[in-house]
């Protein structure tokens, strides 16, 4: 359940993150396209007209009839004012001679097409832009003026405006559409991907935490391996206590039972059962007993440890040797090593090495 709400949580993300992002690029890349064809189709416009006007110009110069001049060019602009540009002719009171809309010929331009246009004017990317953006479906504009030579003829290039903001909103629609399923792709393939590496990590997670449980089981099996042990050494201890001289005598000698050491100028001679751990620091071989009184020994750790019941003490590692009523408890530490906690505690810590740790392990249950 928590897992199918984390990747509803990861999907609602990555959608707004996407809306948000690509909303912001739809719009920038939406103007951009706009613009460039809103250029193109002003370029065109302009230079059409400047070569309509040359061309009518052309006509006068030969002597052509304005009659029949008129007619031709009423012939050839017929109807193509649904075209995305169109042409017409003007005279000098803005009165129209020539019109796609052969209805409109004799009429003045209206305000709303030419917009106060005059020969002067010119009209940029900007205005253009703005001037399409408020267009209606059916509306056209002036866009430029080419005075005819030899004649007091006007070549007018108009804009079909409501007709290019509808190509616009067509190139918007696409690009949103085109957004939205690349959004929905992207969304899709993200989830997707994160559920795949989700899962992998999750597997591996699930594994590394069988393992920690099974060394957790293992290390609470030694803790009681510990107490089992401690109470057999005492239990022993304890039966020695009870021997009576005579058996004593009878006995052979058991090895060494007490360890000569030193306390500042004193010679102190420790019970091998009172010692609690040996270790060694800066060269200096100390001994620790069972009430944390500690004392220095002249023997170095391996000629100590060859004489110590390997029942009752282990070496550790280089620096201690520990004995089995110390020991309080084990810990994981570090790549499968095993961190012992003695009694007294000891300033410096015990670490049994992953080499070594099976041997302690088979120590503890002999």
């Amino acid at each position: 359940m928590r897992k199918d709400r984390l990747y509803l949580y990861t999907f609602l993300a990555i959608s707004l993150l996407f809306i948000i992002i690509g909303g912001i690029s739809a719009k920038y890349f939406v103007k951009l396209s706009a613009e460039q064809m809103l250029s193109v189709q002003l370029e065109s416009i302009k230079r059409n007209t400047n070569e309509f006007a040359s061309l009518v110009g052309f006509q006068f110069s030969n002597g052509i009839n304005t009659t029949d001049i008129q007619q031709h060019l009423q012939a050839t602009i017929k109807n193509s004012n649904n075209q995305n540009s169109f042409m017409s002719v003007l005279d000098w009171s803005g009165k129209r001679i020539v019109h796609p809309d052969i209805t409109l010929v004799g009429t003045l331009v209206a305000n709303d097409d030419s917009s106060g246009f005059s020969m002067n004017s010119e009209v940029g990317l900007g205005n253009f832009y703005e001037i399409v953006s408020n267009s209606t479906p059916t509306q056209s504009h002036l866009i430029a003026l080419g005075a005819v030579p030899n004649s007091d003829w006007i070549i007018a290039g108009h804009a079909n405006t409501g007709g290019i903001k509808k190509q616009l909103i067509d190139i918007k629609n696409r690009f949103y559409t085109l957004f939205g399923l690349m959004g929905f792709a992207i969304v899709l393939g993200s989830v997707i991907s994160f559920r795949i590496i989700g899962s992998k990590y999750e597997k591996k997670l699930e594994l590394k935490n069988e393992t920690l449980e099974t060394e957790i089981i293992n290390l609470a099996k030694l803790n009681k391996d510990i107490g089992s042990y401690q109470k057999r050494v005492v239990a022993d201890k304890n039966e020695e206590k009870a021997i009576t001289p005579e058996e004593s005598l009878n006995q052979k000698d058991s090895g060494k039972k007490r360890l000569l050491t030193y306390l500042r100028n004193e010679l102190l001679s420790v019970p091998l059962d009172q010692i609690a751990y040996i270790y060694t620091e800066n060269t200096i071989t100390y001994v620790v007993d069972m009430q944390g009184k500690k004392s220095t020994t002249n023997s170095s750790l391996d000629e100590i440890y060859s004489d110590l019941d390997n029942s009752f003490f282990f070496r550790a590692n280089r620096q201690f040797i520990v004995s089995i009523i110390s020991l309080e408890k084990i810990i994981r530490y570090g790549n499968n090593q095993l961190k012992l906690l003695v009694k007294p505690k000891s300033e410096v810590d015990i670490i049994i090495g992953k080499n070594k740790a099976a041997e302690f392990k088979k120590w503890l249950n002999l």
